[in-house]
């Protein structure tokens, strides 16, 4: 959905508007920060000639390298991150700060957002500048990735307990192996965006831009990132562990199947000897013509059995 939203100060109290006028009203000191949702190019246009900036199109924020993510001259900083989505995808966003104005930039409706537009509402006084707004939105956005990797790991307790409580007869369901391998990527992609995250606020500590007050605070972004990526990493060890034992589980299964396949056959060897024996066309065979000679191959053949599977029980191969 196409939405403009400009935010700034008037007579004291913070205001928002959806109509790209209002820059042109507006003193530059009093706005402080201009979300562009999915609008149109006519009005990047108008929004670029005002503040004279220059807005990326998706194309441009999607293949921009790694290292040209955030850029910084005297005046102004532009920043390009992704942000994840429900769906785990990711969705490219630009930030231009200049002039104490944030001018963020996407083409998707992402929850962080949101949620700062509520923090700046509930305490207009801790947003005076664009800059604030900014680390706000990538706190939240920080946020929002631990809430994701908890309920991924929440996914992954389940499996393992759906995989700990097979019973032995019950056959391992095969579709395991392909929840492994989607947990497995939804991981790696969280890691993919948070260490992208992780890039952008070493390069704003280390660009000295932000306001004094701002420093603290973008250093503690990098260490909740940081933990983040040993949660990813504990995610990874335990998904690689789930995906051994129930290989493991898989070969024990079909060593079992294959085991009293050996039993079955070993069993019923002796008797096919005896039954093989006795079904031989010989003239001079005197159990021929014995009265008796059948009851004989058959008690030997259930002797035999006997004696294989008492020998098996013995072993503990049974």
């Amino acid at each position: 959905m196409s939405e403009l939203r400009i935010f700034y100060h008037e007579n004291g109290r913070l205001k928002i508007s959806k109509n790209i006028d209002t820059v042109r009203q507006t003193e530059l000191k009093d706005i402080i920060w201009i979300d562009l949702n999915d609008v149109s190019e006519e009005t990047e246009e108008r929004l670029e000639d005002f503040l004279k900036i220059y807005i990326q199109e998706d194309e441009e924020m999607e293949e921009i390298e790694m290292s040209s993510r955030y850029i910084q001259t005297d005046d102004s900083l532009v920043a390009n991150s992704n942000f994840m989505l429900d769906n785990y995808t990711l969705e490219p966003v630009s930030f231009i700060l200049k002039n104490n104005i944030l001018v963020s930039v996407r083409s998707e409706e992402l929850k962080s957002f949101n949620e700062t537009v509520k923090k700046i509402y509930a305490n207009p006084k801790s947003f005076p500048t664009g800059q604030h707004v900014l680390v706000s939105l990538l706190e939240t956005r920080v946020e929002y990735d631990a809430d994701i990797i908890e309920d991924v790991t929440d996914q992954i307790t389940l499996l393992s307990k759906s995989i700990g409580t097979t019973s032995d007869d019950e056959p391992l369901r095969e579709d395991i192996l392909i929840e492994i391998k989607d947990l497995q990527e939804k991981v790696m992609i969280i890691r993919q965006n948070i260490m992208d995250k992780q890039r952008v606020v070493s390069s704003m500590l280390k660009g000295n831009f932000f306001l004094d007050d701002l420093q603290p605070r973008l250093t503690m972004i990098i260490k909740d990132i940081n933990s983040l990526f040993e949660y990813t990493r504990f995610g990874f060890d335990r998904l690689d562990y789930l995906q051994d034992t129930f290989l493991g589980l898989v070969n024990l299964q079909q060593s079992k199947i294959i085991k009293i396949f050996t039993v079955v056959s070993v069993v019923f060897m002796p008797p096919t000897l005896i039954a093989s024996i006795y079904g031989m066309n010989f003239r001079h065979m005197p159990e021929l013509s014995w009265g008796w000679g059948y009851a004989f191959s058959l008690a030997a053949m259930i002797l035999s059995v006997a004696i294989v599977l008492f020998y098996f029980k013995r072993k503990k191969w049974l």
